[in-house]
């Protein structure tokens, strides 16, 4: 169970499913065929699947690409992830889009029992005041070299430290490893450190820059991130965040948040 939303991309259901940002969410692909391009553990955007579920049109039959190394179907019974296909998920899209996030549950197995699952879709607490961050963070700091992945090969060895000339700590809320790579295309090093790190540990590796990462939940519960921020902003350290991270910054800064009515992920080409 968990808080039912949508993402419109045509391409990258791995990434989403294994982005933090979706802990606690069942996630609607509005994109019809998904599944056709099967899985590998180079797309994984973090270690694990954080997706509560998925709900999807059509699983293909058949899985192909020269990268694929496990079909979707398997891999979500690997990760212990519910889903369901069939569904008419543009209808469903639609009642998001009006409606907005909504409770749902999705239960599988030989005693599928639809007065159960509404029980636990309308028990379940929403994410409102819900601090989701500290709980998909990393236990402990690392170091991040390795450049993005393209169409030559794997994904590259990681790059000298010479070849990086800027250090920048990254907060890790629930951060993805793509954007982690893309930073280093840019010339950074990165040291990745807990959620909860205090300001005067990371002041103390002398950073040119700070990343606040995306993840998910609730930012205002997240007092521990609010206080390092403003230490931070007291300093000629550049800072900056994306998704969670950005409202976090918003919050040191003295802005309020609040969350949207859609709770969804529109992907838009130029």
């Amino acid at each position: 169970m968990g808080e039912v939303v949508f993402n419109t991309s045509m391409t990258g259901y791995q990434e989403i499913l294994t982005d933090p940002s979706y802990s606690r969410q069942i996630v609607t692909l509005t994109y019809p065929h998904i599944g056709n391009v099967g899985t590998n553990a180079a797309d994984e955007e973090s270690s694990a699947v954080h997706a509560q579920g998925l709900v999807i049109r059509d699983l293909p039959l058949i899985a192909s690409n020269y990268r694929s190394t496990e079909n979707l179907s398997d891999y979500l019974k690997r990760h212990n992830i519910v889903a369901i296909a069939d569904i008419d998920t543009r209808k469903l899209t639609r009642v998001l889009r009006e409606k907005g996030a909504q409770n749902g549950c999705i239960i599988a197995g030989d005693s599928v029992d639809a007065v159960l699952a509404l029980e636990k879709a309308k028990a379940f607490p929403g994410l409102k005041g819900m601090d989701l961050a500290k709980e998909v963070t990393t236990k402990e700091s690392y170091s991040w070299q390795q450049g993005s992945w393209t169409l030559e090969g794997e994904l590259p060895e990681a790059k000298a430290a010479e070849e990086c000339k800027f250090h920048v700590v990254a907060y890790d809320y629930g951060a993805k490893r793509n954007i982690l790579r893309m930073l280093v295309d840019r010339g950074c090093r990165l040291t990745v450190v807990p959620a909860q790190t205090p300001a005067e540990d990371v002041l103390k590796l002398n950073p040119d820059g700070i990343f606040l990462s995306n993840g998910p939940g609730d930012p205002e519960p997240c007092d521990y991130a609010i206080d390092a921020i403003k230490a931070f902003l007291e300093t000629d350290i550049p800072v900056f965040g994306i998704c969670l991270g950005h409202q976090l910054l918003a919050l040191a800064s003295g802005a309020k948040t609040l969350k949207m009515k859609l709770a969804t992920t529109v992907v838009t080409t130029r």
